[in-house]
Order: structure tokens, then sequence, then C-alpha cells
């Protein structure tokens, strides 16, 4: 089964309920996630590139890469921002940053301690600003926080999905 690609996902913000805790639940376990699917992989398994695309490393290294943008889009809608402010759609950061260079264990660590400055930001924020939104520039669509930590963890998803594939590749 072929995986959708992540431009071309659709996503649905129209919940009213408030489901920001499963939210949060989602994103804090994508570390344990990471460490279950990959502790026991070789190095070589880690970092093939299949067709020249990224490696399971460097996916693991993206999430991390795009962690700041995550918080700094939550302060966009913390300070009234109209607009989260965008990203390099092409993905330079990843690709320059060598993580295939790098030991998993310290981008499994980088990682963890990046979604966990997340996490803490997030915690005890209360109903007020998990409605309040700005709109995403690539979707032209308004983003609540709730929305967009929802697709933060779809993006998680989809890269731990990517992963998976790519194991079966080797």
């Amino acid at each position: 089964m072929e995986q959708v690609k992540w431009f071309d996902r659709n996503f649905d913000f129209t919940k009213t309920q408030n489901i920001f805790p499963e939210i949060l639940e989602r994103l804090a376990g994508t570390p344990a996630r990471l460490d279950e699917k990959l502790a026991q992989l070789s190095p070589v398994v880690l970092t093939k590139k299949p067709g020249g695309a990224w490696s399971i490393q460097e996916h693991l290294g993206h999430l991390s890469d795009l962690e700041p943008l995550w918080q700094q889009r939550y302060d966009d809608i913390v300070t009234g921002q109209e607009c989260l402010r965008p990203t390099d759609l092409q993905n330079r950061k990843t690709d320059l940053a060598g993580h295939n260079d790098r030991a998993l264990s310290d981008l499994l660590r980088r990682f963890r301690e990046l979604r966990g400055q997340t996490l803490a930001i997030l915690t005890g924020i209360d109903e007020e600003m998990i409605f309040r939104s700005a709109l995403h520039p690539r979707l032209r669509t308004p983003m609540r926080t709730m929305d967009h930590f929802l697709f933060v963890a779809e993006h998680d998803d989809h890269h731990l999905a990517r992963m998976s594939e790519l194991v079966k590749l080797v």
C-alpha cells in the first residue's frame, strides 16, 4: 500500500469538541514510538537512501528540524498573528543537516528534548487558547492551536509510517 505524500494530504479541522488532551498524548508518545521502532535497526538500515530519498535517520532528523517551527507557530497563535509563519517547503535544513553522520542515540535524544520543550509550552493552556487560531500559510485555512498540534501529530505519524516502509525495502 502506497503512502499519500504529505503535501497531497487533506486535513479536516472542523471538530468542535476539545480533543486537545488526546493530541497531547500522541505528541508525548512519539519519542517512545521512535525508540521502539529504531532501537534494533543496524546503521546500514538506518542510513540507506532508497532511490536517493531520505533515510530513516533523515526522517528522524527532520522531525527535530521542524519542532522549533511548531513552537514558533504556536507563538504566532498566542501573539495574535493573522497568519502562521511559513516554512521552507524544500526542506533544505534536513537535506543539509548530515543526519546520517550522527549517532542514532543523539538524534533520538535531540528529538526527545525538543518535543519535551513543546509539551512544556503547552502544559496548562486554557480552552480559550486551544481554540484560538491563525491562518496556515500553505493550506490557506484557519488553524486553531488544537488543529495545529493535530497537524503535528499527523506529521509525526506520516514519518513513522515512512520509516516502516523503508525498513521493508532493505
